[in-house]
């Protein structure tokens, strides 16, 4: 059975509803990618999730939520004291406004024990992280985190990362800058959105962007663009590959997610960059037009 492995934060959520009150859930960028992998990959591959979480019953009831949507949970960490993230969101006219509690976090010691992190990659098809996994790190468990994935990159596992860049997570912009194309030279997936790379890193076209991803030896590169074409560019293919409708998005939390998810699913059992563009398209236009940043798997199958 093939495996993939998500490695990233996985919060509690807590949203406001029409009423007023407030619902939890889970969410994280990685892990509505592994929520969206699941749902988009046949049983015959397994998908699992690695992080840190608490001794706490919240944690308790999200490793119950994960395995309940068979999302494995072999590898998970807990640690004594600790207690997983929380975010609060509202929606204003279908955009999101987000308040983060993450100071005790266990997940920021995700990558504090190398064997831990190393026993949870091996044997992995294809592991997947964002810019937010590096940015809840320190420096020295970044650098654990780096190199671990250098050393199951080099018995044959896949890399995939967002950099989904998050200034107020980093010391500074630089610290971010060069932590994400020490990652991106690791990757055989990059999945960048334009506006955050023009904003971050100065890219003028989404060409840019990708070919500055190009040059630091990634296999491929995917810009997401929002409702514009996404850019696909290889050593081998260079498509712009349109949304075949737009729609009026209700929520857009996990949009880049769910895209991501798809496209990889696709590319990873055999579909080509531009059949999988337009499935990564049509499933992230289904997660927009629902609320919340994990819509029922059996849409987006």
């Amino acid at each position: 059975m093939p495996r993939l492995l998500c490695i990233g934060e996985c919060m509690l959520e807590f949203a406001m509803q029409p009423d007023g009150n407030f619902k939890l859930g889970f969410a994280g960028d990685t892990f509505n990618t592994a929520w969206y992998l699941r749902a988009r990959l046949a049983a015959d591959w397994q998908v699992d999730y690695f992080t840190s979480l608490g001794d706490d019953p919240y944690s308790v009831q999200m490793l119950d939520f994960m395995s309940a949507n068979g999302i494995g949970t072999t590898h998970i960490q807990r640690i004594t004291n600790r207690r997983p993230g929380l975010y609060v969101i509202r929606q204003e006219k279908g955009d999101r406004q987000f308040a983060y509690w993450r100071g005790q976090s266990a997940a920021k010691q995700l990558a504090d024990e190398a064997s831990a992190l190393a026993k949870a990659l091996d044997r992995t098809a294809l592991v997947y992280f964002s810019g937010i996994t590096l940015a809840i790190l320190d420096a020295k468990a970044r650098e654990t985190l780096l190199n671990q994935l250098s050393a199951a990159k080099a018995k044959g596992t896949k890399i995939a990362m967002d950099p989904n860049e998050r200034p107020a997570l980093w010391a500074s912009p630089e610290e971010m800058r060069n932590s994400i194309e020490a990652a991106a030279r690791l990757a055989d997936f990059v999945f960048p959105t334009f506006p955050d790379e023009q904003l971050h890193f100065g890219d003028t076209t989404p060409q840019q962007t990708a070919a500055r991803y190009l040059a630091l030896n990634t296999g491929e590169v995917v810009v997401k663009n929002g409702s514009e074409p996404a850019l696909i560019e290889s050593s081998q293919t260079s498509l712009q590959i349109a949304p075949d409708s737009i729609v009026k998005p209700v929520d857009t939390t996990a949009a880049g997610d769910s895209f991501n998810s798809a496209y990889l699913a696709a590319r990873l059992t055999g579909t080509d960059p531009q059949r999988a563009a337009q499935a990564a398209h049509r499933v992230a236009k289904i997660v927009i037009s629902q609320p919340g940043a994990l819509v029922p798997m059996q849409l987006v199958q």
